[in-house]
């Protein structure tokens, strides 16, 4: 279904979607009234959402959306996504699944059709994926390491991307302040996004989150957003540990990745390192994963049911690095459970 009130808009992507073999717009709407209207007789499994609409508009309608689509994921296509950092990053943190911006008649080539494309494959999937998840067989997992480690100075490493951002919201709420361990981020977002998103972050979790930056001192209780600009790394400076933030290519195209974030955590922290994989399209952070886990630390991954897209942490999950598949709100859990809430005092 295409939500938007621009009739130039609908046109341009209606026709792309519809061009394709493999999809097909089954339906459009011209408001988000509109769209619960049809969305009652309307069986969707992917929302192109425009947020910026006559009467209630996407995103204070974007609750009842995703309540009347029964599972369809939602894709914020807007102008908004490209000016307003604020309104978007609600929108994802609230269970949309991704966002792009609307198409104009300067940015709609080959390269963004390309991108629009991938993302409704991979979204419109989610739904009918879903109904097999208890077909798939159990997880080929490593024991978690906690119980071997002795007492000492712990951190983690989150990787996530495509619905990411309302699964740290998950995660974070349930992770308990008393939780000191420093925490580093690498989320899939333009860097644009990156200062309102950390603020996103330290509302939700209760802990300073800052942008990292190259050279910054790690300390206790806070969270550090790996830049839009490079890659989140650790490096030990004596008795201290401090950020290195470099742009490399990596495996997965992306930037920031979580590869390097978790590769450098395995050597610097070894057996004590601790990452988490979140929803998301793609492998990113398989490789450090398992670097992590060659260093004795423990990885865990969100579960195919509760991920927007089951695509990170199912990299991890076949790679039988994680030692638990869960939903955030239990990954938090199984964090808090092992953290050594002195060390970091």
């Amino acid at each position: 279904m295409v939500v938007d009130d621009s009739i130039t808009a609908r046109t341009v992507l209606e026709r792309t979607i519809d061009g394709e073999e493999d999809l097909q717009v089954v339906a459009s709407a011209t408001s988000a009234e509109n769209a619960l209207e049809k969305l009652r007789t309307t069986d969707v499994d992917l929302i192109l959402l425009d947020l910026e609409m006559p009467g209630r508009g996407g995103l204070h309608a974007l609750p009842e959306i995703l309540e009347k689509g029964q599972g369809a994921q939602v894709l914020v296509v807007s102008a908004l996504t490209v000016e307003g950092a604020e309104a978007t990053l609600e929108a994802l943190a609230m269970g949309a699944a991704d966002t792009l911006p609307k198409p104009t008649s300067g940015t709609f080539d080959v390269g963004y059709r390309a991108r629009l494309l991938e993302k409704i494959r991979a979204l419109g999937l989610v739904r009918r994926e879903r109904c097999f998840v208890q077909a798939m067989p159990p997880a080929r997992v490593r024991p978690a390491n906690f119980a071997s480690v002795p007492a000492r100075k712990r951190v983690l490493g989150i990787g996530a991307s495509t619905g990411g951002i309302h699964a740290l919201g998950q995660f974070f709420r349930a992770l308990p302040r008393e939780v000191r361990m420093p925490i580093l981020v690498a989320q899939h977002l333009p860097a644009s996004f990156m200062p309102v998103f950390a603020r996103q972050l330290e509302t939700a979790s209760g802990r300073p989150a800052v942008l990292a930056q190259d050279g910054m001192r790690m300390r206790p209780g806070h969270i550090y957003v790996a830049p839009g600009t490079g890659h989140l790394m650790v490096r030990k400076a004596g008795n201290d540990f401090l950020f290195a933030v470099e742009n490399f290519p990596t495996p997965s195209g992306c930037t920031p990745s979580a590869d390097p974030t978790f590769d450098s955590l395995a050597g610097c922290f070894g057996r004590h390192a601790i990452c988490v994989v979140l929803s998301g399209m793609g492998r990113d952070g398989a490789e450090g994963a398992t670097r992590i886990v060659d260093q004795g630390g423990t990885v865990l991954a969100q579960d195919q049911e509760s991920s927007a897209v089951w695509g990170m942490p199912r990299a991890v999950w076949e790679s039988g690095a994680a030692s638990a598949v869960m939903p955030p709100e239990e990954l938090a859990k199984a964090v808090a459970a092992q953290a050594d809430m002195e060390a970091w005092k």
